[in-house]
């Protein structure tokens, strides 16, 4: 009998959080009165996760393991998941404790309410005031590149239905932004808000330009926004230095030439320099995105599962 619910957890050097983890998700699972699997990615951790998940995998007979070759990165031991589980409701969960598993049953219900992805807004964060900055100039600036109403993209406690898992299982790009991607193919989405605590154990695995490889990911995979700002912006300031030009003729007629003004003017140069090497590395990002797309190289390569049938 194939289950109906599919809980969906990466994990990546996580063995201190594995046990106080399954100890609140299992029970959190039955008390939703559906069948379940639990699908664990191993995303290469060096610690002994992957040895408690084998573990954990003979002692529950729902719970399932996907072992990766590798480090592939969250967002790959997750589709890797979706392309495995079988449930007609699948629910996203980090191994950190941060999303508490108590929400799944509110998550299911909405989900059976007739929503197709349900998204989740942390209420009192437990995390740094740098991230939840961070995450809020995110938050604004990906809604306003992408088109896109979502509240909060960095918590991954959520549910999708099984036709927005399908036509995720349909995407093959190398590098994308879950929760983003199934906006685009929901048809009555919806947010909820939960609650957040502090990670339990371990430290967190996005560094500060992971958290920008993350961004570029979103804003590059999703729009071409920032092309359009930057074709924008070169055409006002072709404007602008054309009528800084004219300016500068009138006044060598009017009052004559001077030196004084000459480090200004390398001031506006070296401005001017600076927007167009960002601009190249936007171009350079998605001319990469390009790069990586054509080669058709495996997403992820999974050594072995263990508790498939």
């Amino acid at each position: 009998m194939e289950p109906y619910l599919s809980i969906v957890v990466p994990v990546y050097n996580e063995e201190s959080n594995l046990a106080p983890l399954m100890e609140r998700l299992y029970p959190a699972a039955r008390s939703t009165g559906r069948s379940f699997e639990i699908i664990f990615t191993n995303d290469g951790s060096r610690d002994r996760s992957l040895e408690i998940l084998k573990a954990m995998a003979q002692d529950y007979p729902e719970v399932r393991v996907i072992e990766f070759n590798g480090n592939f990165g969250q967002h790959m031991a997750i589709l890797a998941a979706f392309e495995m589980c079988s449930g007609q409701i699948v629910i996203t969960l980090d191994a950190d404790l941060q999303n508490p598993p108590e929400e799944i049953s509110r998550l299911v219900a909405e989900i059976e309410s007739g929503h197709d992805v349900v998204g989740t807004i942390r209420q009192k964060r437990q995390d740094s005031i740098f991230r939840k900055l961070a995450s809020r100039i995110v938050n604004i600036t990906t809604n306003k590149m992408t088109g896109m109403e979502m509240n909060d993209y960095g918590c991954m406690l959520r549910a999708y239905h099984r036709n927005v898992i399908e036509n995720i299982n349909r995407c093959g790009e190398s590098t994308t932004f879950i929760p983003a991607l199934a906006q685009t193919f929901a048809a009555n989405p919806s947010e909820i808000e939960v609650g957040h605590s502090e990670r339990a154990a371990g430290e967190s695995k996005y560094s500060l330009y992971r958290l920008i490889r993350l961004n570029f990911d979103l804003m590059t995979g999703f729009s071409v926004v920032p092309l359009q700002l930057f074709a924008l912006f070169g055409i006002l300031t072709s404007l602008f230095s054309l009528a800084f030009g004219l300016f500068l003729l009138v006044r060598r007629f009017i009052v004559g030439s001077e030196v004084e003004g000459v480090f200004t003017l390398f001031a506006i140069l070296f401005f001017f320099i600076g927007i167009i090497i960002m601009g190249i590395g936007i171009v350079g990002e998605y001319v990469g995105r390009i790069y990586q797309e054509v080669r058709k190289r495996p997403r992820y390569v999974v050594r072995r599962t263990y508790g498939f049938e």
